[in-house]
């Protein structure tokens, strides 16, 4: 679109609360998960064979005329009883979605051996999770951010015991979510807003974490949608 230089970020509009728009449907007519396709072993069986799909979200309205930058998330899945997606919540100073809850990861550097590789160290650097832990299942499909970064998300299976310390310049907080909860299309919700002409469409799964609502919405909520289609398939 010849106009996509000129859109103005969400992040930046005067007041705009991503909470405040109205949801436009919820997609409780999906399956969610089996439960068993959650575990270790399915989870790598469908790595290493996976089925024909087809990623749901790939790309968000651009609106930078930057060129695009490589990068890699790390999506965390904690082998608790029952298993968990690790997350962190972006300081509010961050130049790019800054507050918003997001996956350990960033650019891809040029000392990275690959995008494997980048989400490690990016993991590694946010949250202090060491890489012993870790154990990489595979990628899903890139998801290229309005701010022209080009994401590969890097699943891996995470076993317990690790000590996480937060970058304080990047991380104000860590937390697990339940991987039943994200991958249940109950809890997706469906919003548009439109803006200068665009319109733009996200998902949503808040998580209510005690007394916090998890805010869960934009790149990540696109990538975990991506990843429920990839295990629903």
């Amino acid at each position: 679109m010849s106009s996509a230089d000129h859109i103005t970020p969400l992040s930046k509009l005067p007041n705009f609360d991503p909470r405040q728009v109205p949801v436009a449907g919820v997609d409780s007519h999906l399956p969610a998960v089996p439960a068993e396709r959650l575990q270790a072993e399915a989870l790598r069986q469908r790595f290493t064979a996976p089925p024909l799909w087809q990623p749901e979200v790939r790309a968000e309205p651009r609106f930078t005329k930057r060129q695009p930058a490589q990068a890699a998330v790390l999506v965390p899945l904690v082998a608790r009883p029952e298993p968990t997606l690790l997350l962190t919540q972006r300081t509010s100073h961050l130049a790019n979605h800054s507050g918003q809850i997001a996956f350990p990861g960033g650019k891809v550097d040029d000392t990275d051996a690959d995008v494997v590789d980048a989400a490690l160290r990016e993991a590694e650097e946010e949250v202090g999770l060491a890489r012993d832990y870790v154990h990489v299942l595979g990628t899903l499909p890139v998801y290229t951010t309005g701010t022209a970064f080009v994401i590969t998300p890097v699943v891996a299976w995470v076993r317990p015991g690790f000590t996480l310390v937060p970058n304080a310049g990047e991380v104000a907080d860590i937390f697990e979510v339940p991987l039943s909860f994200l991958l249940n299309p109950a809890h997706h919700r469906r919003h548009a807003y439109e803006f200068e002409g665009v319109r733009r469409e996200w998902f949503s799964m808040p998580w209510q974490d005690g007394a916090t609502e998890r805010y869960i919405w934009g790149a990540t909520a696109g990538m975990l949608r991506n990843f429920y289609r990839f295990l629903a398939a």
